[in-house]
């Protein structure tokens, strides 16, 4: 996807942090853009930054809730006709180990964070997938799922990299492209995880500790979110798979897939020998990627 001026882009969580990064960066592009987000709070304060204008719909949403998002879905045709891209981007960041994480803290974390982009997808990819000009989806997953931090986060994101790699393929077929973002430390509010939790989730023995996180304010040196939506305009435009905001993880990342590599058998395999497999051993978005390597994005 080349030309963004006059095209439509799906933001959940978009009216804070990364999310607010992306919608700021489709308005640069000169797109329409549908802010999604939960928080009412969140979406008067973005109201507030980026102004009344005829190319922005704001929409108080739950992602969890599937009717809500079909009739999101309905007010984004009413409002714009097509709809190019979709950001599943929003998230909770609830951290509990294996030894704490209740049924609660591992339901909640699966609804929002795994639940809520295949509602998305659902919802919202046969929009894109209807109008033939083709599009693209990102999917908000972490550096966490490559080097695992928190236990239920961690679990989630990978989960969403893994739908992501799964999806890109057949997406491809019809000329819609597929971005999973692994965001590193960003100015964001996902700390707030408290403010968040929903009281049919509230058994959880992170209360103190998710409280707290909600009172600590992202350090000064983390990632400006506009620097995350630009990227995702990069992506888009280059039809990237992965998207990693911070080189400082390259080697922890390059030891992990070092130490997958060392677990699998050793020696070669015949084409014969993969055939008889019955599955695909290989996916071509990672030949396309070998093939055709990207250049590192602009990040300054």
């Amino acid at each position: 996807m080349q030309d963004f001026k006059g095209k439509t882009a799906f933001v959940t969580g978009g009216a804070s942090g990364i999310g607010l990064g992306m919608v700021q960066a489709f308005l640069e592009q000169e797109m329409n853009v549908v802010v999604a987000d939960v928080r009412e709070d969140h979406l008067n304060a973005a109201r507030e930054a980026i102004g009344a204008r005829g190319e922005v719909l704001f929409l108080q949403l739950d992602i969890t809730d599937r009717d809500a998002m079909a009739s999101a879905a309905v007010a984004v045709t009413e409002r714009f006709g097509k709809l190019h891209v979709l950001c599943n981007n929003a998230g909770v960041g609830q951290v509990s180990g294996p030894f704490n994480t209740t049924y609660d803290d591992w339901d909640w974390s699966v609804d929002v964070n795994l639940n809520g982009v295949f509602n998305g997808i659902h919802c919202f990819l046969p929009l894109i997938a209807s109008h033939g000009e083709g599009g693209h989806i990102v999917n908000t997953a972490s550096v966490a799922s490559m080097l695992p931090g928190g236990f239920t986060y961690a679990a989630t994101k990978a989960a969403v990299a893994g739908l992501t790699e799964s999806m890109a393929a057949e997406l491809a077929e019809r000329g819609i492209g597929a971005t999973c973002l692994m965001p590193g430390p960003v100015r964001s509010n996902i700390h707030e995880v408290a403010r968040l939790r929903p009281e049919r989730f509230s058994r959880t023995d992170s209360a103190e500790f998710e409280a707290d996180m909600a009172e600590r304010a992202p350090p000064a040196h983390w990632l400006d979110p506009i620097v995350v939506g630009r990227m995702v305009i990069d992506a888009i435009r280059r039809n990237l798979l992965f998207v990693f905001t911070h080189k400082e993880f390259r080697d922890g990342i390059a030891t992990r897939f070092e130490a997958i590599l060392a677990a699998i058998p050793n020696g070669s395999s015949t084409p014969e020998e993969k055939a008889r497999i019955g599955f695909p051993t290989s996916n071509p978005i990672y030949d396309r990627l070998v093939r055709e390597p990207p250049a590192s994005a602009n990040r300054e």
